[in-house]
């Protein structure tokens, strides 16, 4: 069985898709309740219409890259609200894009408190696992991270590794003096 190291996972350090983001018994945190994604799906679609693929992308930016929602989860909710009449689907080019109606604004205004407890808690959830700006902090590790290993292993020679470490070296100490010193406890 052949396994590869999760690249992506290491995009947010130990965030979302990282190492430690698993749940009792290794299950993943879930990002929505039960029944959010109904909300949600409305809130996008009251900012414009859309098609499926757009309401995923759209929610993963807005999450920014933390939860990236599955066909599974999307599809069956626009059906379920087009069978409500909170949203209509029209063909537009070839593609089924959903626009919310009249009757999904009420539900949406009527539900205003929900809509933004959720927004909020999902919010706070990848600020805290972002670190604020720890975003592009995480990026970059995971890209530097992709890159020596991709670089040591197709390495012909144990010069071009040595150059590799010595260069990593160079940057830890770098980075380590950018970092406040630590204050000595009281003698």
């Amino acid at each position: 069985m052949a396994r590869s190291f999760a690249w992506d996972r290491f995009a947010f350090g130990f965030g979302p898709r990282g190492f430690f983001w698993a749940g009792p018994r290794g299950r993943r945190r879930r990002w929505f309740e039960s029944g959010d994604m109904k909300y949600v799906i409305l809130k996008l679609l009251k900012d414009k219409p859309r098609h499926g693929y757009e309401v995923m992308k759209e929610l993963e930016e807005q999450l920014h890259g933390c939860y990236s929602p599955s066909p599974g989860t999307v599809y069956p909710t626009l059906q379920w609200l087009e069978d409500e009449g909170l949203v209509v689907a029209k063909d537009v080019e070839g593609k089924k894009v959903y626009e919310i109606t009249d009757v999904g604004r009420r539900f949406l205004d009527e539900h205003r408190d929900v809509v933004d407890d959720i927004f909020d808690r999902v919010r706070d959830a990848v600020d805290r696992t972002l670190g604020g700006g720890m975003a592009d902090v995480n990026r970059s590790l995971g890209r530097l991270l992709k890159a020596v290993y991709r670089t040591g292993w197709r390495a012909r020679d144990e010069a071009t590794r040595q150059r590799l470490v010595t260069i990593l070296d160079r940057v830890l100490s770098e980075v380590e003096a950018l970092a406040p010193a630590k204050s000595s406890p009281a003698a």
